[in-house]
């Protein structure tokens, strides 16, 4: 039987949390960022292709602001297609949240390299990324850095952490038509060939949309996942269990030194999300490694996900 109103009113549950707890501040989070069990990983092989190797375009557009859905906000969208693409063809794509991490050709995925790659290779299906960054208010000169870098981390965690439609409905009614006419492309509409990708809030927020949009996006990839309480995910490890299964493939990733603040324990809340996945009967894989909040490790596995992924 589920928790009463009455009584989860009474616990405080439906309150904002205080984010200064039992001696703990939100300042300590930086300190999951990296950890010496990050040495271990390192970007894949295929993130350093041949010198033969076919390089893919990008194009990247600025200050994107074809929203009603987040109405007000501009944003980076970057676009990869894959070098001779035919376009007649319906094409396959995976979105990125918090795009120009996973986009960066010195990071820790250097996802472009990692596709030119496995296209050259014939490993994948000709498959065009989107990286989306997160909204931000036109820049306010009365502001000082800090109030807009605080601005911004609100407009990132009401996107990506509210357990809501709207992300999913703002990539797939918004940002993949304007991608496509703007780009002269028809992506497919079988759900296994649309993949959401993310890290910390943006993988919850990837998972988000496969599960409010199963018809939509059917393949997850969530780094370090923020399957915890900021604004209610530490309850899809129940809901998973509870709701008939949905037709969605997903890969989780964290590690043993991943983030623990008054949200959450981002270890524990990743691993029960995957054995709930597992109870309820997903096609799912979770790797648990020895790293921080960050994509050193999810870097290091990202070709050998999409190859599960996309299998």
């Amino acid at each position: 039987m589920s928790m009463d109103v009455e009584n989860y009113m009474r616990l405080g549950l439906h309150l904002p949390q205080d984010m200064f707890a039992n001696g703990h501040s939100p300042a300590e989070f930086v300190a999951y960022l990296q950890h010496a069990g990050d040495a271990v990983y390192h970007p894949c092989p295929e993130a350093f292709p041949r010198d033969e190797v076919p390089k893919g375009e990008v194009f990247r557009h600025a200050d994107w602001d074809r929203t009603a859905i987040y109405p007000g906000t501009l944003r980076v969208i970057s676009v990869y297609i894959p070098h001779g693409l035919d376009r007649s063809q319906p094409v396959r794509v995976i979105i990125f949240n918090d795009g120009a991490g996973y986009l960066a050709p010195k990071g820790p995925v250097r996802a472009a390299q990692v596709l030119d790659s496995l296209h050259a290779a014939g490993e994948i299906a000709p498959t065009v990324g989107v990286f989306v960054n997160p909204g931000h208010a036109p820049t306010d000169p009365a502001l000082s850095r800090q109030e807009i870098a605080e601005a911004a981390n609100l407009q990132r965690r009401f996107e990506y952490d509210s357990l809501t439609p709207d992300f999913g409905r703002f990539l797939k009614d918004e940002v993949l038509p304007w991608v496509a006419a703007e780009h002269g492309l028809t992506f497919s509409e079988d759900p296994a060939h649309r993949t959401v990708c993310g890290i910390s809030s943006g993988g919850i927020c990837a998972f988000t949309c496969a599960w409010e949009f199963p018809d939509s996006f059917g393949r997850v990839l969530s780094h370090c996942g923020s399957f915890v309480n900021i604004l209610g995910g530490h309850n899809y490890a129940y809901m998973v269990g509870v709701t008939p299964r949905k037709p969605i493939r997903v890969f989780l990733q964290s590690g043993a030194n991943d983030a623990c603040n008054v949200n959450g324990d981002w270890p524990l809340a990743n691993q029960a999300l995957a054995k709930a996945l597992s109870f309820a009967g997903y096609d799912n894989r979770f790797e648990f490694g020895t790293g921080a909040h960050n994509l050193r490790h999810g870097g290091a596995v990202f070709a050998e996900s999409l190859r599960w992924l996309w299998r």
